[in-house]
């Protein structure tokens, strides 16, 4: 029989995990939590810089929340979310087609490991430099353009970035080939969590490719598929260096493919904090209630 030592008592270690853990909470009330108070109380002031001037801050209560409704904001909305589904929606197709290619035991491609490796290749580009190899590819003398005129294709330069489906479509294409082999990686490691036994049942009870693919494979990674569409709504809402640098921060043409950060980023340029804040404010709200309205979709029982 094990004798108790007198006086030793039990050793926790329960401290240690908030100590280890105490760093990430500092970083973020530091770093982007007061930053949010902050915002939020700077929307309701007016504080802007006229010429050498500094106006305010005043406080103007609700005053810049209407008056971005006034402005061109919904328009700008609208731009984000257009240049948002022309990027996600061949993004999510391609993601699950190559992840179920990847990811079959039916189908054996070799060198699956480079092919892996090179579709997520595009994700370590800086979407800064991404944006003007694209601006350059594509631009009225670039190298598309002079192999169009050069066999024939067209008579003249095309000019992409002066039509408006041009713009968007490289915005999307950019945005596109940038996540689609992140979202191909998440999907494809959601859909060899699946227990094989699963498809080995459907196979012996004679499913079709289509229906395993429709009936165990698609709800089994559901949680999966709303995080991707969740993070890349936020992602699109913060949508940015590809169309501003894509552009020259104007939006061309007239303003067509200018999203919200873009135009946060104008009021920022022009000292105008008060609306910069108020407009912050507005992406939170809208980030908020997609996402919890995608959560309920994507976590409702069937």
């Amino acid at each position: 029989m094990k004798k108790s030592v007198p006086g030793r008592r039990g050793i926790s270690y329960a401290k240690w995990g908030y100590i280890f853990i105490l760093p990430f909470f500092v970083s973020f009330f530091v770093f982007s939590f007061f930053p949010l108070l902050d915002t939020i109380r700077y929307s309701f002031f007016e504080y802007y810089r006229s010429g050498l001037k500094q106006i305010g801050p005043n406080f103007v209560g609700m005053r810049n929340y209407l008056e971005l409704l006034t402005t061109d904001l919904p328009k700008y909305a609208g731009n984000t979310f257009i240049l948002w589904i022309i990027g996600f929606v061949p993004q999510i197709v391609v993601s699950l087609l190559l992840a179920q290619w990847f990811a079959s035991a039916r189908i054996k491609i070799h060198g699956k490991q480079f092919f892996k490796v090179v579709i997520y290749l595009p994700n370590l580009i800086m979407a800064a430099a991404f944006s003007m190899l694209f601006f350059t590819l594509f631009s009225d003398s670039g190298p598309i353009n002079s192999f169009l005129v050069n066999h024939g294709i067209t008579t003249e330069a095309v000019r992409f970035m002066a039509t408006v489906g041009g713009t968007r479509g490289l915005v999307g294409l950019m945005n596109f080939l940038m996540w689609f082999g992140n979202t191909t990686i998440m999907l494809m490691a959601a859909i060899m969590g699946i227990n094989p036994t699963l498809f080995e049942a459907a196979e012996l009870d004679g499913c079709t490719n289509r229906q395993t693919f429709f009936k165990i494979t698609l709800p089994l990674i559901r949680p999966i598929l709303g995080y991707t569409l969740i993070t890349s709504m936020i992602g699109g809402l913060q949508m940015f260096d590809v169309p501003q640098i894509l552009t020259n921060g104007e939006g061309t043409p007239n303003r067509t493919s200018m999203t919200l950060i873009m135009y946060l980023n104008k009021h920022l340029a022009s000292k105008n904090y008060g609306m910069a804040g108020a407009l912050s404010v507005y992406l939170f709200i809208i980030s908020a209630i997609l996402c919890f309205l995608v959560y309920r979709m994507m976590n409702k029982e069937t």
